[in-house]
Formats: structure tokens, sequence, C-alpha cells
């Protein structure tokens, strides 16, 4: 009996060890496991939203260019998410009842699209929905994340980040090919509609949140008493007002925003390479193992390499390797023998891997600088800032589009967006030093007033493209 024990306690350890990468499996961390493991797997809408835009409702890559800085609105203003929950608790709780709230309106969005969207303003309005349910879901689980991220050793440091998106990147690798391969039978609305179960696996994790109802006296008094936002406020200016931490921000705002041509590929990609739903599920299926191949490079031999290091590399790398893509819009891989599936698979496979890295450091920064009892708040501030730059790259990138006149069927100028796009990415590199150096990056804080050390910007750097906005 005792060497049975002995043998399921080995057990044990070792999946706590090589599945939680150390961290304890209880109902918490399975609930916060699935909030993003179902943000992956919201993929699977992906490719429906796409062509719902480009073939039912007929706009152009400039216009879907438009809309996706619209709907991402709601990822410009997790703050405001974070002031309410950390806030303004319902029923006693801050956390589960968002949670369940975000459900229910991530559901509403999608029945939406299945049923009785049919003009460009409609689908802007319910794809901004869906994308506020999960903004909201993200804050709270993100808030989740830092409170205990705070208490990680120096040991673990990450790996809490590092198994959280790790579950988002499985999410999206089951429903990566599904999502092409579903549309080659079924219509875009019936996808919405298969979408729009999963929502609901978030509202019924909230339930294994432990969490302890705040006491109604407290409850009544933060009522009348607007101390406990002032103290909100106040520990977040007095983060923000530290240059080791708006420094590295504002590097990273400028950084994002770049202008990108995302729009405008989808449609060469469809119109003039006349790549097919199914095909395209292949490539988020390719971009799925990336992301999982990203978040284990990162845990295994990145993690504690100079953020500045990371940055300039996969900067300079990305910026060259998205060269390559002038050979597929000028059709010059053809005249080297290569099919345009088999470069468009290769080219998204080393680009999604170097980004995923990216976005690991930018996460596990970004908790390290968040104070106990506004985690939610300075989190989502931090990562809105990121955000918003991704709405003004799709700006500039609409912007530009329609300068060099592409369109659905003109793509003769797109090579000299995708040269804009790629060289602009480098314009940041001469404020390097703006980011926190590698012995401010790895100093430990003496106490909680001094929590906001510059080692969690290192994290804010690579919130995943977020044209992923369509998912």
């Amino acid at each position: 009996m005792v060497d049975q024990s002995f043998g399921l306690s080995k057990v044990k350890d070792s999946i706590t060890q090589k599945l939680f990468l150390g961290n304890e499996p209880n109902a918490e961390l399975i609930a916060i496991l699935t909030v993003y493991f179902v943000q992956g797997i919201l993929g699977l809408s992906r490719l429906a939203v796409s062509f719902f835009l480009k073939d039912e409702l007929l706009l152009s890559p400039v216009q879907v260019s438009a809309l996706l800085g619209i709907v991402f609105l709601p990822w410009m203003i997790k703050p405001v998410f974070g002031f309410i929950s950390d806030g303004l608790p319902i029923f006693g709780y801050r956390r589960r009842p968002y949670l369940i709230l975000s459900g229910i309106l991530g559901t509403a969005s999608w029945i939406s699209l299945a049923t009785i969207v049919h003009t460009s303003w409609a689908a802007t309005l319910t794809i901004a929905l869906g994308s506020l349910s999960v903004a909201m879901s993200d804050v709270i689980v993100d808030s989740l994340v830092v409170e205990r991220a705070r208490g990680e050793s120096q040991a673990k440091a990450g790996s809490l980040q590092s198994l959280c998106w790790g579950a988002s990147a499985i999410g999206g690798l089951i429903t990566a090919y599904c999502s092409g391969l579903l549309l080659q039978y079924f219509t875009t609305r019936t996808v919405f509609g298969i979408t729009a179960l999963f929502p609901l696996i978030v509202s019924g994790v909230a339930w294994l949140i432990a969490e302890s109802p705040v006491s109604q006296d407290a409850q009544d008094s933060n009522q009348t008493n607007p101390l406990p936002i002032k103290h909100q406020l106040g520990q977040l200016r007095q983060a923000i007002s530290q240059k080791t931490i708006w420094l590295p921000t504002v590097f990273i705002f400028i950084w994002q925003a770049t202008p990108n041509a995302d729009s405008a590929f989808f449609y060469f990609a469809t119109n003039e390479l006349h790549f097919e739903p199914e095909f395209l599920g292949r490539v988020n299926l390719v971009g799925s193992f990336a992301s999982l191949a990203g978040v284990w490079i990162f845990q295994r031999f990145l993690k504690s390499i100079p953020f500045r290091v990371i940055f300039a590399w996969s900067t300079v790398l990305s910026s060259i390797l998205g060269m390559t893509m002038l050979l597929l819009v000028t059709h010059t891989n053809r005249l080297l023998g290569i099919d345009d599936h088999w470069f468009s698979l290769g080219d998204s496979l080393i680009l999604t891997v170097m980004g995923k890295i990216a976005f690991m450091q930018v996460m596990v920064l970004t908790a390290r600088l968040c104070p106990s009892g506004v985690e939610a708040t300075l989190f989502a501030l931090l990562m809105s800032i990121y955000n918003s730059a991704g709405t003004v790259s799709h700006a500039f990138g609409a912007l530009i589009t329609y300068w060099l006149g592409i369109t659905a069927t003109n793509f003769e100028s797109l090579w000299i967006l995708v040269v804009i796009t790629n060289l602009s990415t480098l314009l940041p590199l001469p404020f390097i030093n703006w980011l926190p150096a590698a012995d401010e990056q790895t100093e430990t804080p003496k106490n909680e007033e001094q929590s906001f050390s510059p080692d969690l910007m290192s994290e804010l750097v690579l919130r995943e493209p977020k044209s992923e906005i369509l998912e």
C-alpha cells in the first residue's frame, strides 16, 4: 500500500511538473486554462468572418481594415473592465459574475451573426460585441493569473503565462483546420451558429473560480465611499509616472502601431491566388502548431535572455523574412519552382513562432508590474495600450492600401505595401534603449510599493496579432 501511494505521488508530481509546468493543478487553475482554451477555440469562426465580410457583405480591403479598427475598441478600453471588476462586485463577487456575463454576451453575438445580421454596420456592432465578450473574460483571467504569478519564484518565472498561452494555442490547434474545412460544406452562418456554443463554456467554468465574497459591510462602504476607486487611480498614477514603465510602453506602442497588410493579403490570397477555405484552414493549423512551438521555445530556452536582445533579433529577422512575401505577390516563387501553397505554409510557420516568442516576453513582464488590489486594472491598462496600437496599425494599413489603389481585384501595388509594412517595423529600433536593460529586467522589487519593476515591461511586446479579432 505504501509503495502504491508512493507511486501515485510520483505520477502526480510528474504531471504537475511536465504537464502543468510546476503549477499545482486545482479547480481554479482548470477554469483559468479553460477560458484561455475557449479563446483559442473561437478561431473556428476566423475564416468564416473574413469570408462573410468579403463575399456576403462585399466589403473592400480598405473597409475591412477600417472595420477591424472599430471592433477592436473593447480591447482598447480593457482598463474599464478592470475598474469595474476590481471595484464593483456583483452579489459580492469580483470575478465569477463577470465571466458568466462575458460568456452570455459572446453567445448572443455569434447567434446574431448567424441569423439577423445583413449589413456592414450590424456586422461591425455584432463583431464588436463578441470582441467585448472575449476582452472582458480576458481581463478577469489575466487578473487571476497576475495574482498567482506574483508569488512565483525566479525559477518558475513565466511558467504560468506559458501554460495559459499554451492552452490557448491548443484550442486554436483543435479548430484551426476545421475553420476552413467547415466552409467547404457549410455556410458562414452555420459556422457562426456552431461557434455560439463555446462562450457558454466560459460561463460554466466560472463557478470553479475560488473566490470569497466581499463582506456586505465592505460592499456597502464601497458603494457610498469613492475611496477604493481613488486608491486604484493613485496606484495607477504611481506606476505609470515611473520612467521605467512609461518609456517601454511608448516604445512598444510605436512598434506595434506600424502599418500591416493583413486585409489586403487576405483578398490577394483568395481572389488572386484562389486559395480555398480548406487550405486556409491548413495555414491556420500550421500557425497553431507554430504558436505551441513558440511557447515551448520561450519556456525552454529564452525566458532568461534579456528583453532587448530578443526584441532586436526578432524584429530584424521578422522584417527580413517578411520581405519574402514579395516573391509571392510578384509570383517570383513560381519561377523558382515553389508552389504558392507551400510558400505560404512555410512563411506562416516561421513568422508565427517568432511572434509567439515575443508575445510571451510581453505577458511575463506585464504581470510583474501589477500591485495587489488593482491587478485587473493595471494589467488591462498596459495591454490596452498595446492593443490600441493594433487599431492604429489597421488604420495606417487601410490608409496606405487606399493610397496605393489596392482593391479586391487590383493588386499591382501590393508589393509596395509589403515593402512599407516590413521596413516600418524597424523604425523603433533606434529607441531600443527605452526597454529595460538586462540588470533591470532581473531586479526583484524589495516591497510591494516598489513592485512596478521594469521586469514586467519585457512581456508587453506581443499580444498576438489581434487581427485575430476575427476570432
